[in-house]
């Protein structure tokens, strides 16, 4: 269920920054630069930059809303929706944003399964709109049909490697949490079969103490709800409601030797915390809630000196959701 939370209640609890928050190194800690208000920005799910218009970004709702694609700024106002055509939102859970011969394209996940019981599920690919207009309709580019190897499984997490051809999809539910792909661009034909890279190490789960306060939450806050790819296709950032962890594999390493042990970034209580984002030069990452009004936390990476790229950066081409 979707609560509404008091803005000023929420902002007093973001601001309240309790001690030992863990933060990577080469991050800062978070900073709010806006809240999404508006009713059609209810249930936000899904995030990534947006190349069409400088400091905006792209948001999807969860499933049951109107399938469309909002464009709002760095303050969360919304600039512009766009309907997106012959689809429907059963379940769309993240959004990820690519380039892919030299066109910029979005991928929205319909990859939700609270019940565990859907047997087929779609991604659809939309190109990104090169002019902002209210309304506009999109058509769907191309869609992947696909199954999980062994079963339904809830999934809220997808982020997309342009480079190597892939998709890559977390679960929520299992513990620990793995980590999935599907052929970016798939022969037409049956169902894609998902094959599973490995498990993601690291991430804390509920106390006894957790459980005790609260055995439904408690259980929820180490789901993992969304993911990204930064744009040199290096750092998998996952999210869930208590942290976000950064999982870094070394050049021409595969993924299932990163998955170890991530770097940790800390928030303070944030209301179902389900949309991360990389921006689009890699220096930054957004996240933002799913519950009314829903906060636009901001990361930056730390300055090293007047010429440092950080790792992360854009420093070989375009080819995650936060790419040019």
């Amino acid at each position: 269920m979707r609560l509404t939370i008091p803005t000023a209640a929420l902002l007093a609890a973001l601001l309240a920054t309790p001690a030992g928050l863990a933060h990577a190194t080469g991050w800062t800690g978070p900073t709010i630069t806006g809240l999404m208000t508006e009713a059609r920005l209810s249930e936000t799910s899904g995030l990534a930059a947006a190349s069409v218009r400088p400091g905006t970004w792209w948001t999807i709702n969860d499933g049951g809303n109107t399938p469309e694609l909002h464009l709002v700024d760095d303050k969360g106002h919304r600039i512009a929706s766009f309907p997106v055509a012959g689809v429907a939102n059963t379940d769309w859970e993240d959004l990820s944003a690519f380039t892919l011969g030299g066109r910029r394209y979005l991928l929205i996940a319909d990859t939700g399964d609270n019940g565990g019981i859907r047997t087929e599920l779609s991604l659809h690919v939309v190109a990104e709109p090169r002019e902002v207009v209210d309304g506009a309709r999109l058509p769907v580019a191309w869609s992947i049909r696909f199954r999980w190897p062994d079963g339904p499984r809830d999934c809220e997490a997808v982020a997309v490697d342009a480079a190597r051809g892939d998709v890559l999809l977390v679960s929520k539910k299992r513990v620990p949490a793995e980590l999935l792909r599907l052929p970016l661009r798939p022969a037409e034909g049956s169902p894609q079969v998902a094959e599973r890279i490995g498990l993601l190490g690291g991430i804390d789960q509920p106390t006894a103490d957790d459980l005790a306060r609260n055995p439904v939450y408690g259980r929820y806050r180490s789901q993992v709800t969304a993911a990204d790819l930064s744009p040199d296709g290096r750092t998998l950032a996952v999210l869930n409601y208590r942290a976000l962890y950064l999982y870094t594999r070394e050049r021409d390493a595969t993924w299932a030797t990163a998955l170890r042990q991530p770097e940790r970034l800390d928030f303070t209580w944030m209301p179902q915390a389900e949309a991360i984002a990389f921006s689009l030069d890699g220096h930054e990452l957004r996240v933002a809630g799913e519950q009314t009004p829903s906060p636009m936390l901001r990361f930056r990476r730390e300055a090293k000196g007047p010429d440092a790229l950080p790792p992360g950066g854009n420093d070989r081409g375009p080819h995650a959701k936060g790419s040019h």
